[in-house]
């Protein structure tokens, strides 16, 4: 029989000058002998990687990992460059549906998707990397990025420093959370930009449920561990808040029922919220949200304290979690370039976004903005702004390398073709209970559609589902829609 002739070449002894074991354990105890070891100078680290030759294909590099660095790693030709991108993060955040899996909609990996499945000769291609790591520095004369690595922890390896020559490099390095100079937001605030704060507003929230119900807790004690504050009326305040209602109502009423009556939700605005859409769906969205419990609070915070905020008429709201989402401002590595600067203090861009002081950098996505002397205004921090940039300097700097343009300074007096221009396709927004907000107009002034109710809130699930970026994520997302509405949200805490 087969098995039994196997067992039988399995038993049989081999002649062999060496026994595997013994070469297995030679080879091992080589690494710790210091009798044949280089001297010390032939045994150091390369400081990074070094300047492209002729011969070779020219080198991008991209500084960041989101919507726009990572549709420009996806319309790159990996046959005519080698990528390297810098970040400190090895994925791409979907952020319109990040406000999904604070409460458990959707899951976090979900809404992550991993740079090498978006571009996959970055861990597959010779010359291509990634480096989990941030930018420090630029030095556009030498054509050279300065790098560090990224560590978690007190019990982690040292930050390791680094360099990268580039032919061409792109920072995308997008934007950070604004706070006015606001005391106290950064240390008691979370913000709704990455998957971890997502994670941190999702074990929160579970945390004060689970401690409101302890036997003996004062009841104001109680109401504030159970009042989750969001400040900021934009799209992502107004959606989280929209989901947050939804998960009070739903969930929280049928599994906490103890302490159903004490969490509240209240949206702290300066001004209107959903301030760029449409008067009658921006009151649709305050109808609405009104009647999902949610208070809706006009005001400027002035202060945050570790259990309260104080706004500017004197009136202390405390609360339990608090949410920060006033949108973005730029972040400290792009206010350390010396870099001509847009309003707002985004790096300036030409047309062609192009740094137009230096030779071979770009800028795209919320780091970036055009110069005054374009004539052109600075586009919103969105995530479409950021997506059609991204492809459309792929395809540039496609065309650059075709036409030889590719290595340093290949391409100074090199036509560049069409400039860059942006149309707003219009602006969604969920409010929670199947119903959203759909405004296709231009701009606020313009004509056009505009949808609320649950037609809306259809569209906007469909065009999301769409735009995920790979079917693995697509199926996903799907599945956990499907599941939380046939068994609704899980509550673990892990």
């Amino acid at each position: 029989m087969f098995w039994y002739r196997n067992l039988i070449k399995l038993s049989t002894p081999t002649k062999c000058k060496t026994p595997i074991t013994k070469n297995l354990l030679q080879a091992s105890l080589s690494h710790f002998s210091t009798a044949n070891q280089p001297p010390a100078s032939a045994q150091a680290q390369p400081s990074g990687l070094g300047p492209t030759k002729p011969h070779d294909k020219p080198r991008v590099v991209v500084l960041g990992s989101g919507w726009a660095g990572c549709r420009l790693m996806k319309g790159l030709d990996p046959k005519l460059y080698d990528i390297v991108c810098v970040s400190p993060r090895n994925h791409m955040v979907f952020t319109p549906l990040l406000a999904s899996t604070c409460v458990g909609t959707l899951e976090f990996r979900s809404v992550a998707e991993p740079i090498a499945r978006i571009q996959p000769s970055i861990s597959s291609a010779p010359g291509s990397y990634f480096f989990l790591a941030n930018s420090t520095a630029v030095d556009t004369e030498n054509h050279e990025v300065h790098c560090e690595t990224v560590t978690d922890g007190t019990d982690t390896l040292d930050p390791w420093k680094f360099k990268i020559s580039y032919d061409k490099l792109v920072i995308a390095s997008g934007a950070q959370a604004s706070t006015f100079g606001i005391h106290g937001v950064k240390e008691h605030a979370i913000f709704l930009r990455e998957v971890h704060h997502a994670q941190e507003i999702r074990r929160k929230l579970l945390l004060n449920l689970m401690l409101s119900d302890v036997p003996g807790l004062p009841e104001e004690e109680k109401r504030r561990l159970l009042h989750c504050v969001v400040v900021g009326g934009g799209p992502t305040g107004v959606e989280f808040s929209g989901e947050l209602s939804d998960f009070i109502r739903r969930d929280v009423h049928e599994r906490y029922t103890h302490v159903k009556d004490y969490i509240h939700v209240t949206l702290i605005e300066a001004n209107e919220i959903l301030s760029s859409f449409d008067d009658r769906l921006r009151r649709y969205a305050i109808k609405h949200l009104t009647k999902s419990g949610v208070r809706l609070v006009r005001g400027i915070v002035k202060d945050v304290k570790p259990e309260n905020l104080v706004l500017t008429d004197g009136s202390e709201v405390p609360y339990g979690l608090l949410v920060w989402s006033t949108g973005v401002g730029p972040s400290p590595f792009v206010n350390s370039l010396g870099l001509p600067k847009s309003p707002g203090g985004r790096i300036g861009v030409d047309e062609w976004l192009r740094v137009p002081t230096v030779q071979d950098v770009f800028s795209i996505g919320d780091c970036s903005g055009f110069l005054e002397s374009t004539g052109k205004p600075v586009l919103p921090a969105l995530a479409q702004v950021a997506e059609r940039q991204g492809k459309y300097l792929a395809n540039l700097l496609n065309k650059i390398c075709k036409d030889g343009g590719g290595h340093a300074n290949g391409a100074k007096d090199m036509n560049l073709g069409d400039p860059f221009e942006y149309k707003h396709l219009g602006s969604m927004a969920t409010v929670g209970r199947f119903k959203a907000l759909v405004d296709l107009r231009q701009s606020k002034e313009a004509k056009g559609i505009s949808l609320a109710g649950f037609v809306s809130w259809f569209i906007w699930r469909s065009a999301y589902l769409t735009r995920v970026v790979s079917w693995r994520n697509r199926f996903y997302v799907a599945i956990n829609w499907l599941t939380t509405f046939v068994f609704g949200r899980d509550i673990s805490r892990i």
